[in-house]
This record gives structure tokens, sequence and C-alpha cells, in this order.
């Protein structure tokens, strides 16, 4: 409670509120431009059409799919990039964070070359039965590559802020690396965890290009919501209008949600220590 009160009566000059304000009103504005181009009285029947509901359902499997291939591939990745040094780390941290900045066709046409029928590893799949291009495995690959450099930068960024002090502790006391890693690292991060895994759900509900150029656009196979959304735009306006607004209340949905439980985390957290 006294740490709110002195936040609270830190002054903040008043050209940083113009200019946070101006800057809510950039983000806020197209919203509000969206809303009020929902045709209301069929917003019901557009997005419960058999495309929109298949459109949704399989956004949010294949999202939730990528958001743990994202948790069991990034935490390892974030914790080797926090807790070691190696020669070629800063490259290697370049390549991880690099679909940050790639265009997502970029992404999308670097999984065909490796995945698919003639791709690098595709071949060997294709020998083996397995068809991974355009196909709904496809569309979880294109969501994981695109999305798991934000859970790794989060993770990444909160353990070196903790530092090791409390890890060499636990090692002093006779605890395993695995022991100190999930009794001690982990619940100092969980707040970051939680954050990245949610930031990483939002990119792959959202992702676009990669998927569209790896995964295709098959109903009820491929055509996530975003897909959806593009071809309804050049056919029905409204329906992609009211599709959007969709996915933008999932999106607020699942960030307010997650917010609550960092709170709570860190809350206990706070409580334990």
């Amino acid at each position: 409670m006294p740490s709110r009160r002195l936040n609270s009566s830190v002054g903040v000059p008043g050209w940083v509120v113009i200019v946070a304000i101006i800057g809510a009103g950039f983000v806020l504005l197209p919203l509000v431009a969206m809303v009020t181009r929902v045709n209301w009285s069929e917003f019901i029947p557009l997005i419960t059409s058999e495309s929109s509901v298949a459109a949704l359902l399989l956004s949010l499997r294949t999202s939730v799919v990528a958001t743990a291939l994202c948790v069991i591939l990034g935490v390892p990745m974030a914790i080797v990039l926090a807790r070691t040094e190696f020669w070629g780390q800063k490259i290697l941290r370049s390549l991880v964070l690099l679909p940050l900045v790639l265009p997502p066709v970029v992404g999308g046409i670097a999984l065909l070359y490796t995945f698919g029928r003639r791709g690098l590893l595709g071949q060997t799949f294709e020998m083996l039965g397995v068809t991974i291009a355009f196909s709904t495995t496809a569309v979880i690959l294109a969501q994981t590559f695109v999305a798991l450099p934000f859970l790794v930068l989060s993770l990444e960024g909160a353990l070196r802020t903790v530092g090791t002090r409390y890890e060499a502790v636990g090692a002093t006391l006779g605890g395993r690396p695995t022991t100190v890693l999930r009794r001690i690292t982990m619940p100092l991060v969980l707040p970051a965890l939680i954050s990245g895994a949610v930031l990483s759900f939002a990119r792959a509900l959202g992702e676009f290009g990669a998927t569209l150029t790896f995964a295709g656009s098959l109903q009820g196979v491929t055509r996530t919501l975003p897909l959806e959304i593009y071809l309804q735009r050049e056919t029905d306006p409204d329906a992609a209008v009211a599709l959007s607004l969709v996915l933008v209340v999932v999106a607020v949905i699942v960030v307010g949600l997650a917010h609550r439980a960092g709170e709570f985390t860190g809350l206990r957290g706070g409580a334990s220590s």
C-alpha cells in the first residue's frame, strides 16, 4: 500500500500525458471506427455461419497447441540464453528472435522449403507417409514459428532481471539443477512465463501471412479466422467487420484473464516470500 501512494504522488510532465493520450487515441480510434461499421442487425447470423464458426474454432485449437509448443520449446531456449555463455550466443539469440522482424510471408516460405513435400525435411516425412504442408499441422507450425520469440524474449528478460542469487543458495543447500529450476527459478519468473505465453497465443491467433503461404486456405482444415476475414472482405464486408470484432473481443478476454492470473501469481509470490 505505501508503494502505491508513493507511485501516485510522483509527478508526470504534462507533455508526457498529452503524448500518451495521442498514443491511446491512435490505438483506440480505429477500433471505435470498426465498431461503428458493424451491422448489428445481422451480427449474430454473420458470426454464426458455418464457415465463420469453423474458422474460429480452428484458430482457437491451433493457437492453444502452438502456445503449448512455444512453452515447451521456449522455456529451455530462454534458460540457455540467460544462464549460459558460449561462443556465438549473440548470433543465436538474433536468429531465435528473427521471426519478430521477418515478414510472415518470408517465414511461410522458409517453412515450406523445410517441411514441404520437396523441402529439407519434408522429403523424409513424405517417405514415411506424413504430409505436413497445407494441413492443420502446418497451421500450428506456422503459428509457433512466429509466436515463439515472444515467449523467449519475455522469459529471458525476466531470468536476467531476477539474477542467480536464489539459485546459488539452492545449489549450496544441495539442490540438484533440475530441483533448483523447478522449485526456485520457475516460480520466480512465473508471471513472465504467463505473460509470454499470452503474447504467443495472441500472436498465433492473429497469424496470417505464414499460415497462408505454408498451409493454404482450406475450410475446416487450414482456414483460420484471419484468413476467413481476409476472404470475406472481398465478398462480404459486413461479415469481415463482424468477424474482426469477434477476434478483437477474444484477444481482449485472453489478455485480461492473463493479466489477472499474473497479478494473482505476483501477489501469491509476494506473500510466500
